[in-house]
């Protein structure tokens, strides 16, 4: 064992009980909400009883050439030591006075201490002093969140609405046939699309299986109108619009720009929905009959309504709990949060059983309002989590095993796998946030006063492309799977 072991070994045991309180002294300057700048100086009595309690417990296990371990002098082992034994030191009192100061200054930090411990040096003689800047949880009142007014969508499902909607998850399953004829509503086209910037060509894409719908949505920028725009237009043609690239867009040259965007139609397909046959249901869902799919069906309208009705809830209830939240929040902050806020969206959409389409229509209208999005998103986190704390909300195993059984369920997969996916993308926290969130709301809800009103059952107004016009790199979007006709 090296003389750098036995140090760090035998300070860490000298260590490991906890230590008196340090008598710190503390200067925090409020750059804005959540921003802190905090200056620290340890006093010498402090590091030397530091040093004399790491050097008292490295005594027994020095090994100092001529004497027998743990017999050498003690001023020799702290001469032969001093180098290992003041980067122990100094790597305990760092960690020591930082838990210190944000237990004694009530701080609840949201990022790690923005400073170099190799900058910091152990003195030989007086304090050691050394400062950092931190972003923490803003200081606020929990606001009144009982007895709120809340408006409720309601609807009871009729057969028409089962109709729409499973011709909406067999169109997934259904067949393209090239089409001679000119585009309208809801057929699908193969473009090339070439993004000019004046005379420079920004990008050039050839996307397929795009459907005609009102508003086609890329990961900065959106067509509206695209149904109007292509309406007629046949294989060879060419139309071409302007689009104002997004202030979040990847390629900041262009943010806020206008770009000419042309889209050339290379191919027309109509869409034929697959037969109910026998071997048909059973392939997609194991159906006995054709009632059965239809009462599946029945079930995922009503799950996406719980959706609409907990995401309406959410938004009335933060809405009316942020108004006096008019804090600054730090861009850095905005930016680091805008892709916790991106997959807590798109974890939502899955377990409530949307289409792999639609959420990226969604996460393309976040990606083109991340700043905007997260920002509210993050006033609503911090309070919402301060009232779970105050009434002791967590996330229990058992939560986490309902999520990820749903998630599974809606995506086809089994719950081992989507398991490995999140705990891979590093996604299990954002879990915890969800849940937390969820539950938080749910209390509100508790003591909420509900005035029904009714829900329109969503007709598919917009397709996604996963691509940017203006190029650069985006978020991707967590890994989901196609759902079947049985979600």
């Amino acid at each position: 064992m090296s003389k750098q072991d036995e140090a760090v070994d035998a300070a860490e045991e000298g260590t490991a009980e906890a230590p008196k309180k340090l008598d710190l002294e503390v200067k925090i300057d409020r750059k804005s909400a959540c921003e802190r700048h905090i200056t620290v100086s340890v006093p010498r009595a402090d590091i030397d009883r530091y040093l004399s309690d790491a050097v008292k417990n490295l005594m027994p296990k020095a090994s100092v050439p001529g004497f027998r371990m743990g017999r050498a002098p003690r001023k020799l082992v702290e001469v032969r030591f001093r180098s290992d034994v003041n980067d122990q030191v100094k790597g305990s009192l760092l960690m020591d006075s930082l838990a210190q100061v944000y237990e004694e200054h009530e701080l609840s930090p949201i990022s790690e201490p923005d400073f170099d411990p190799l900058s910091v040096e152990l003195p030989d003689d007086g304090a050691m002093t050394f400062e950092f800047d931190i972003e923490v949880r803003p200081e606020f009142d929990l606001p009144n969140w009982k007895g709120l007014n809340i408006e409720r969508l309601v609807r009871e499902f009729s057969e028409a609405d089962v109709d729409a909607q499973t011709r909406n998850l067999l169109s997934s399953l259904g067949h393209l046939d090239p089409h001679d004829g000119p585009a309208s509503a809801g057929d699908f086209v193969t473009l090339k699309v070439t993004v000019r910037n004046g005379d420079e060509v920004v990008t050039e894409q050839t996307h397929e299986g795009i459907c005609i719908r009102k508003k086609l949505t890329f990961k900065d920028g959106r067509i509206d109108g695209f149904d109007k725009l292509l309406d007629g237009a046949k294989a060879g043609d060419k139309k071409t619009v302007d689009v104002e690239i997004g202030a979040e867009a990847a390629n900041e040259a262009l943010r806020g720009k206008k770009v000419a965007v042309e889209l050339e139609l290379l191919e027309v397909k109509k869409l034929h929905l697959p037969e109910l046959t026998g071997d048909f249901l059973r392939n997609v869902g194991d159906f006995e009959n054709e009632a059965e799919l239809r009462d599946t069906v029945r079930k995922s309208l009503e799950r996406r309504l719980k959706y609409r009705q907990q995401q309406q809830a959410r938004q009335q209830v933060t809405a009316s709990l942020t108004v006096s939240a008019d804090w600054d929040l730090p861009p850095e902050l905005l930016k680091r949060q805008a892709r916790r806020e991106f997959d807590r969206a798109v974890l939502e959409l899955r377990r409530s059983g949307f289409s792999d389409a639609e959420i990226r229509a969604h996460a393309n209208e976040i990606s083109q309002n991340s700043r905007e999005s997260t920002a509210r998103s993050l006033k609503e986190h911090f309070i919402l989590e301060k009232l779970a704390e105050q009434e002791k909300i967590d996330a229990s195993p058992d939560d986490y095993d309902d999520e990820i059984a749903l998630i599974a369920e809606q995506s086809g997969e089994s719950v081992r796998r989507v398991r490995a996916q999140l705990e891979k993308r590093g996604l299990m926290d954002t879990l915890r946030n969800q849940i937390i969130e969820r539950k938080s709301i749910d209390l509100i809800l508790q003591s909420a006063v509900f005035k029904d009103v009714p829900y329109e059952l969503e007709i598919p107004q917009v397709d996604a492309v996963d691509a940017s016009l203006a190029g650069g790199d985006a978020p991707e979007i967590p890994e989901v799977s196609a759902p079947s006709a049985a979600q």
